[in-house]
């Protein structure tokens, strides 16, 4: 099977190649990707090259594959595996196979990636139980379900104690107080999504932003009559116009502090103002995951000591996270394709990637199967003025609130193909 990749060669060296994969094993399997939305974490890779820990040292002789959060249809089954899998079934990837050499899809192999029209799942990824079924018909929230899954487990992995009982209980705090620090970005909305509509029973929600358009996109997606319909109060808060932001946000936490903080940027200011707020048994996320190694900032250990503060940081999720994310989103409680502000084709790929430090973009959903330069979801009426197509998803997008929707996807994946 010939396939069209995204293959990196070196540091920040990604090209698009198109080869032949080798026929599959007796216990391996053939997949046709239907999307990949991106991840940060593709672009830190890509800039570290070799010297990232899940890329292996032969890239120029054995580039790998770049992305990680896809799903499709299965299209040929190894011998072996004929009893587990059916050709045509469709599926969504759990990327996070928690080897102990750090390998893993997207990173680590020639032929395993998600930036690609066919890639193989090899062996060691189907032991591990990677491979979901997906019952849905919209890929996009398919391979959406990797990063809300990386939010569950963050939610998850906060813990809360009470005085002398040594036990952790986990998640965030029943009828706490939460704040979403630097919230704007696609996890930061996934984040606020998750917190107000799944379930979690939290009382209060304060997220913050300084960029006035992301804020008033986060207003838009996640509105606060909709969040007071779920019994949940949630405040924006602009903090560019906020003189003295730890003041400020204490006063919205009835001086209590809050009894969860995730910090959604690797910024050492911003840590230190959550730190400030936590209140007593406070536990701090750090979810924003840095590039520097030895990226350090102060802590009040006084409050660590006398008011049991503590601090926690994930990196990926679980397959029960994963499993979770899908429920709640076919179960419509959840919507990932909030995250989404921009749609392309598989040539649009390196050129973002490259340049995902410096966009303020939210998630991009890549099909490989279409021809489509990168297309920001607002661009589309512009571009539909020359051609009926653009402006027939543009109109999809509008009928969905501006959100990318399966509608707008399927009429994508009819009238764009180009592979």
């Amino acid at each position: 099977m010939k396939t069209k990749a995204v293959a990196l060669y070196g540091k920040k060296d990604l090209r698009v190649r198109e080869f032949e994969l080798p026929e599959i094993g007796e216990e391996e399997l053939l997949v046709k990707v239907i999307s990949d939305t991106a991840c940060l974490s593709t672009y830190k890779a890509t800039i570290l090259g070799e010297d990232h820990k899940r890329v292996p040292e032969n890239l120029e002789e054995h580039p790998i594959i770049v992305g990680h959060e896809f799903g499709g249809y299965i299209e040929k089954v190894g011998e072996k595996l004929k009893d587990q899998f059916n050709a045509g079934d469709k599926f969504v990837l759990q990327p996070a196979m928690g080897l102990d050499s750090g390998y893993s899809a997207g990173y680590s192999y020639e032929f395993f990636g998600g930036d690609a029209t066919y890639c193989i799942i090899p062996k060691v990824a189907i032991d591990l139980g990677t491979v979901l079924p997906f019952k849905g018909t919209y890929f996009a929230n398919g391979s959406l379900a990797e990063p809300m899954s990386c939010i569950i487990g963050a939610f998850n992995a906060n813990y809360h104690t009470k005085p002398y009982v040594y036990e952790h209980e986990m998640g965030v705090k029943q009828n706490g107080q939460l704040a979403l620090l630097g919230c704007g970005g696609p996890m930061g909305i996934g984040a606020l999504d998750y917190a107000v509509n799944g379930g979690l029973g939290v009382r209060k929600v304060v997220a913050t932003e300084m960029d006035e358009q992301r804020l008033e996109r986060l207003k838009k997606l996640v509105p606060v009559s909709a969040a007071k319909e779920k019994g949940v109060e949630l405040v924006y808060v602009n903090a560019a116009k906020v003189k003295d932001q730890k003041e400020y946000l204490m006063e919205l936490s009835d001086g209590q502090g809050y009894d969860d903080v995730m910090v959604f940027a690797a910024v050492e200011p911003l840590l230190v103002l959550a730190d400030s707020i936590l209140g007593i048994d406070g536990c701090l996320n750090f979810f924003a995951g840095p590039t520097d190694k030895n990226f350090t900032v102060p802590v009040n250990m006084y409050n660590v000591h006398y008011g049991s503060t503590h601090f926690v940081g994930t990196s990926g999720g679980s397959t029960d996270d994963m499993k979770l994310s899908l429920k709640l989103t076919e179960e419509g409680k959840i919507n990932p394709s909030m995250m989404i502000t921009h749609v392309g084709g598989l040539e649009a790929t390196p050129e973002m990637i490259l340049g995902m430090k410096d966009s303020s973009a939210g998630k991009n959903a890549i099909y490989p199967h279409i021809s489509l330069e990168l297309t920001a979801l607002e661009d589309f009426e512009e571009k539909g003025k020359t051609d009926p197509k653009f402006m027939e998803i543009h109109r999809l997008i509008e009928k969905h609130d501006g959100i990318w929707n399966e509608e707008a996807e399927r009429y994508l994946l009819e009238n764009f193909t180009g592979q």
